[in-house]
């Protein structure tokens, strides 16, 4: 076939398409090419769920694209779309939008979707979240394997045409007021108090959603928010920060912004804006657990008026303050690996009606059991404004324990490291003196009795790095636990990565 690449073009597309989502450098690994490919073999995969397109069927499937303001994302987007068409699928383009606003879409019309992103990821990545209909979610083990085994054939072979009357149509629609309308219908924020808020987008899609959603950018009626607004250009060269809340420098501009305009409350948004990392009013970090539990306590409440019992999903480094007040309110706390694929399968199995995890992805069972960073924000925003007490007070109450953070140790030998720890605190310890779980890593509790702590220890998926995560009743306990931990994992040479 002419113009069929050699094989020494075809990327390394297990590089590429990795576990969870598509992500990579454009164009060298991801380009115009490439993506017409993955677009054919998701048709075929997921959207005929692996059969042939049937020939002169009077309807065709579709499927939702949408994509963030990187510079590459019209043009993959385009050219996805074009394999999806060839292979008799029907294409919805609502545009820029944030990832939320993608799985709103692909919720509500009941479609598969793909969004176009790289999320905090640097300027020259592009990438793409797949999801079946309703957002579910695809990964390695729900269809995303045999997409990358079917793209690599296709850009061997060619994406095979169907004939002309057969093939799928492209259409543009906006759903961002609809996306706006729907997250206000599920958190009431007309009747609180007035609240100057910073919003740090990045420069990423929060720019574009927090106007239509907490402004009146959509047409809806204002609410009693004043808004400062930080880096809402859209710009995906990132020019004031990278936008990963995550790392604490990508945080400082936010930070001094709330104690110069005097705000009650700060929120910085991710690339895609489907993270939502919340600052209090003296500029401090409002960690994701505190923000889990107060979310996780709300939905409780309006499960229990309601009648209904609750369930929340949290991953296995939250806070111990989640499942403790989770269960005191009369929920059940489930407790789960690191990684949202698992935090979104086990909101499926469970119909949890919340989960959250320490990255600050959050989820909803009322917004397609998937993640949403502004739905979080604005429980926060409801809560905060529901009361007369300061931001800082009110993450007090949720965060009445001392947590290290992740820490990351870069090690010779992974096991040994590993081996030296369980000698110290498992075997040592006798039978009985400490819990212990593989779930993720491996995991040690002394809390049923004192002093109260627990830390947990894994190993990095792609480097010889070991992460540990400590809590404990106070202070002097955590630093305690955390550097005898530490002397263990780092005897001998290494380089420590905070």
């Amino acid at each position: 076939m002419a113009g069929v690449p050699a094989d020494d073009l075809i990327p390394d597309l297990t590089a590429l398409i990795k576990a969870y989502d598509v992500r990579g450098l454009v164009p060298s690994q991801l380009d115009a090419r490439v993506s017409r490919a993955i677009g054919a073999a998701f048709g075929d995969v997921v959207v005929h769920g692996g059969a042939r397109p049937a020939a002169g069927s009077a309807s065709r499937p579709v499927v939702v694209v949408g994509n963030d303001m990187r510079e590459s994302g019209p043009e993959l987007v385009a050219a996805f779309a074009g394999g999806l068409a060839a292979r008799g699928v029907d294409v919805v383009r609502i545009g820029l939008c944030s990832t939320d606003g993608l799985y709103y879409a692909s919720g509500a019309l009941d479609v598969p979707g793909a969004m176009f992103t790289a999320s905090h990821n640097p300027a020259e990545y592009n990438g793409i979240k797949l999801c079946r209909a309703g957002a579910r979610p695809v990964g390695q083990d729900t269809g995303l394997a045999e997409v990358r085994d079917l793209t690599r054939t296709y850009l061997a072979d060619g994406v095979p045409e169907l004939p002309a009357q057969e093939r799928g149509h492209v259409s543009d629609r906006d759903v961002l007021a609809d996306y706006a309308r729907f997250l206000r219908s599920l958190v009431d924020l007309g009747g609180i108090r007035p609240l100057k808020v910073v919003v740090d987008a990045g420069n990423g899609m929060g720019g574009h959603t927090v106007p239509a959603v907490l402004g009146t950018g959509a047409g809806l009626p204002a609410l009693p928010l004043e808004i400062v607004p930080l880096y809402f250009e859209l710009d995906g060269s990132f020019p004031n920060h990278e936008a990963n809340p995550l790392e604490p420098e990508n945080l400082r501009d936010l930070q001094a912004a709330v104690v110069e305009h005097g705000a009650d409350i700060g929120l910085a948004f991710d690339g895609d804006a489907d993270r939502c990392f919340v600052i209090d009013e003296h500029g401090d970090p409002v960690s994701p657990s505190a923000i889990t539990a107060l979310v996780g306590l709300r939905e409780v409440e309006r499960e229990r008026a309601a009648g209904r019992d609750s369930i929340v999903i949290h991953n296995l480094i939250t806070s111990q303050v989640v499942p403790d007040l989770l269960t005191a309110a009369g929920a059940r706390a489930v407790r789960t690996r690191v990684g949202h694929s698992f935090i979104k399968a086990e909101m499926a199995a469970h119909e949890a009606v919340f989960g959250g995890e320490h990255s600050a992805h959050y989820y909803f069972r009322d917004f397609f059991f998937a993640d949403t960073g502004m739905l979080a924000a604005m429980h926060v925003l409801a809560a905060l404004g529901g009361q007369d007490a300061p931001l800082s007070a009110l993450a007090d109450a949720y965060m009445p324990y001392s947590a290290s953070g992740e820490i990351n140790s870069r090690v010779d030998d992974v096991p040994a490291a590993r081996a030296r720890v369980v000698q110290a605190y498992v075997t040592d310890e006798g039978a009985g003196a400490v819990e212990v779980d593989e779930l993720d890593g491996l995991t040690v509790r002394h809390w049923d009795t004192t002093p109260r702590w627990w830390f947990n220890l894994r190993a990095s998926n792609t480097e010889p790095l070991l992460r540990l995560n400590v809590e404990a009743q106070d202070e002097d306990i955590m630093e305690k636990v955390r550097d005898d931990v530490l002397t263990l994992v780092r005897a001998g040479v290494e380089k420590e990565s905070e």
